[in-house]
């Protein structure tokens, strides 16, 4: 009876809006300035998608240009046919990349890398968060806030110390050296322990009257419940670590067989400068790996981003 009366009551008002022209002229005038201010809004995120996506545009045409046209503003061939986009562009860039420059060692290095430099730093972050979030020990708050102000060090004032005790310990140009300095990842730890908070002390309560062990309440209950921050420090940390170009410049030598991309790319600048199309069209290979990632765990991203921002 409810939702007939109002129905009965909305056909009533438009026809009193039908038959009041003040009343009509008002309706038509919001109709117009929600349609004015949905186009101005639409326009607006049309010019922002289009300076976000202009770059990588433009990284990818320059990477299949002949060799000397990176930096001539055309990208449309004079005639739509093969000869008309052959004078223009070509894929011997790519092929190029790859025989001439060793690009596949880069490639399969930074792989290396960024995963193992991720996997034992997001794993690290989720264990001390979890300790930080849920028990109690003497002086806990004031190690986690000495932590946390650790991050307003400049990386550059630690640089030095860090590349001397990394040589000291014969990690100099090794693997070791690429990864372990950087297996503390204080935001992590800062991203674990605030979404950890919010996880139920019940939970936790209720799996030890059961007989659950500390690492069964870790692995069984907590890890599942973190898994999107999980995932969204693990892809962060990845990124870190994929276009980490200071660390990985200074702990390697030149020639090295452990180079990465960042660096690795800087090796595409010649004596009589750069050759700006093999750089792009390497540029284009090394940003594979992190869309993959991100297309296959956007949404445990996204939900780790949202839900992070746990208030104290």
């Amino acid at each position: 009876m409810s939702a007939n009366n109002e129905n009965k009551n909305n056909s009533q008002a438009v026809a009193a809006a039908a038959e009041d022209p003040v009343l009509k002229a008002k309706l038509l005038a919001m109709k117009y300035n929600r349609l004015i201010t949905r186009s101005i809004l639409y326009f607006l995120l049309a010019v922002g998608a289009l300076v976000v996506l202009f770059p990588l545009l433009w990284m990818i045409l320059t990477a299949m240009k002949q060799p000397g046209t990176a930096f001539k503003f055309t990208f449309i061939p004079d005639s739509f046919s093969y000869e008309g986009f052959s004078k223009l562009y070509t894929l011997d860039n790519f092929k190029k990349v790859f025989a001439e420059f060793n690009f596949m060692k880069y490639f399969i290095n930074s792989i290396i890398v960024a995963s193992m430099a991720a996997i034992f730093a997001t794993t690290f972050a989720c264990m001390a968060g979890y300790v930080f979030a849920k028990k109690n020990f003497i002086y806990k708050d004031f190690l986690f806030y000495l932590l946390v102000a650790t991050m307003m060090i400049p990386g550059m004032m630690y640089l030095v110390p860090q590349f001397v005790i990394t040589v000291k310990l014969g990690w100099f140009d090794t693997y070791q050296g690429l990864i372990i300095p950087h297996l503390a990842n204080i935001f992590g730890v800062f991203m674990m322990r605030q979404f950890m908070r919010s996880i139920p002390d019940s939970l936790i309560e209720a799996a030890k009257l059961d007989g659950a062990s500390e690492w069964q309440i870790f692995t069984v209950i907590i890890v599942p419940m973190a898994m999107p921050i999980i995932v969204t420090l693990f892809l962060l940390t990845f990124l870190f670590h994929w276009s980490n170009f200071i660390w990985q410049l200074v702990i390697t030598k030149p020639g090295s067989a452990i180079l990465t991309i960042p660096v690795g790319l800087a090796y595409f600048s010649g004596p009589h400068g750069s050759e700006w199309e093999l750089m792009m069209s390497a540029s284009c290979f090394s940003i594979i790996p992190m869309a993959i990632l991100f297309l296959v765990a956007q949404n445990f991203f996204i939900e780790g981003m949202t839900k992070g921002a746990v208030k104290e």
